[in-house]
């Protein structure tokens, strides 16, 4: 008896089958579509980033944010562009950027307190500080100046507490929880003092009361005081970090005064991050922006404007571990004072 030809080997005899041809085709479009994800991955950035900016503009953490951010849009044919979102304590901005798809399109650049001290200034907070966060760099602020009106009859910080003992002191910062206030906590700890220790929004409005005498004594930044000082209006008694201001050689720090506790030493930093698990490779390509940015003649202006004589940290394993390091050492000060600001 003849051999019956089954359909599936009839197709095949006469060439391709309708379902060959199908998987083939939907097997090539497979092979086309991965290569071009790939590139597009690859291709970061391919539209414009967002950089949050949790303070409002002015002061340097925004300068630096404009600065690099012109550098890193020339550098990448996309706009890096800022978004000043304020309130809470810079809070409410880098919860925007922790809560954010870890793609290389939302970035922080931020003091320490959000992203850091807030882990226990906040009860409440929409995200975790420090682990919500991939620093991609460390930008260094630079010393701040402890400075009083002029008629306060102090060269020092000494002279400052003794004046203090006896008459009444208001302490200026530029923000709950910042760097400012935890100074002004621990003068008033270490020395059993009863300072007015006096929260502003922003540096502005506290250096306003200090030259009006409302308030005593302040704490800023070189270039925010500087112009004051050279009108002859406030006079800087000492500044904070191991080594003393470019802009001012003469003035001894808090460290050489005596003052030992860590607050007075520590360097300040404004990070730059991503939200946790951002692709390495997006992280140190931002890095390397930062590093060719940082020699150009206008951030070195902006440095030498604010007295910052390092560089931001770029490399990897550097900035992780400083990054560690001073967030632990700024969480647990802010546990020592009992800072709490909700």
């Amino acid at each position: 008896m003849p051999r019956l030809t089954t359909p599936l080997e009839a197709d095949t005899a006469a060439g391709p089958s309708r379902r060959q041809l199908v998987l083939g085709a939907a097997a090539a479009a497979a092979g086309a579509v991965l290569p071009t994800a790939t590139r597009a991955q690859a291709a970061w950035p391919s539209r414009p980033v967002r950089v949050i900016v949790p303070f409002p503009p002015g002061g340097l953490t925004d300068a630096y944010a404009r600065m690099y951010c012109e550098h890193l849009s020339r550098k990448f044919g996309q706009a890096f562009n800022i978004e000043n979102k304020t309130g809470a304590g810079g809070t409410l901005g880098a919860g925007e950027v922790a809560k954010a798809a870890p793609d290389g399109y939302t970035l922080l650049i931020s003091t320490s307190t959000p992203t850091w001290q807030a882990k226990v200034l906040y009860k409440k907070l929409p995200y975790t500080p420090v682990k919500d966060f991939d620093p991609v760099a460390l930008f260094p602020s630079g010393a701040l100046l402890v400075a009083v009106h002029a008629n306060v009859p102090a060269k020092n910080l000494r002279e400052l507490i003794s004046f203090a003992k006896t008459n009444k002191v208001g302490w200026g910062t530029y923000g709950a929880g910042s760097w400012a206030h935890m100074l002004g906590d621990v003068v008033n700890k270490n020395e059993k003092l009863d300072m007015i220790v006096a929260h502003y929004r922003g540096e502005a409005p506290m250096l306003t009361d200090l030259i009006g005498g409302q308030i005593q004594a302040g704490v800023g930044s070189v270039q925010g005081i500087m112009p004051h000082i050279q009108a002859g209006k406030l006079r800087a008694i000492g500044a904070t970090g191991k080594v003393r201001t470019p802009r001012l050689p003469e003035l001894t720090t808090l460290v050489e005064q005596g003052f030992t506790a860590p607050v007075f030493g520590l360097e300040g930093y404004l990070p730059f991050a991503a939200p946790a698990g951002t692709p390495r490779d997006i992280l140190d390509k931002l890095a390397e922006g930062v590093r060719e940015a940082s020699a150009t003649p206008a951030l070195k202006g902006l440095r030498e404007q604010f007295g910052i004589p390092n560089l931001p940290m770029t490399s990897p394993a550097e900035v992780r571990r400083t990054w560690d390091q001073d967030a632990a050492a700024w969480i647990a000060l802010a546990t020592d004072l009992g800072i709490t600001l909700d």
